[in-house]
C-alpha cells in the first residue's frame, strides 16, 4: 500500500492523534486571539466582572441574564412609547394623504 490516500489523491497524515492536538499554528493563536476579544466585548456589554465570573460563574451568569431581560424589557417599553408618540402625528397625516389620493384618481 502507498502513503496516499486513495479518496482523495493527498497523502495521509502519519502523524497520531496526540501530534495533531497539540500542533497549534500562527493562525490557530490569532484566531483564538481574535475570538477571546470579541467574546469579552459581549461580556462586557452584559457588565460581567471576569473575577466575579470565575469565582461565581452560576451567579454572574444569572445576574447577567436579568439585566439582559431588563434591557429587553425597557427597550420594548421605550419603542412602543415611542411608535405610540409619532403614531399621534403620522397616522392622521397618512389618512388625508389616502383621502386625497383617491379623490384625485376618480
Amino acid at each position: 500500500m502507498t502513503d496516499r490516500d486513495t479518496t482523495s489523491g493527498q497523502p495521509a497524515d502519519d502523524r497520531t492523534f496526540v501530534q495533531r492536538l497539540i500542533r497549534v499554528g500562527s493562525t490557530d493563536i490569532i484566531r483564538v486571539v481574535v475570538l477571546c476579544v470579541i467574546a469579552g466585548f459581549i461580556l462586557a456589554a452584559f457588565h460581567v466582572n471576569p473575577r466575579r465570573l470565575w469565582v461565581d460563574f452560576f451567579g454572574t451568569i444569572a445576574e447577567s441574564w436579568g439585566r439582559f431581560i431588563d434591557f429587553l424589557t425597557h427597550s420594548v417599553g421605550w419603542a412602543i412609547e415611542y411608535f405610540l408618540l409619532g403614531a399621534v402625528l403620522v397616522i392622521p397625516i397618512w389618512i388625508v394623504f389616502r383621502v386625497l389620493g383617491a379623490l384625485r384618481r376618480r
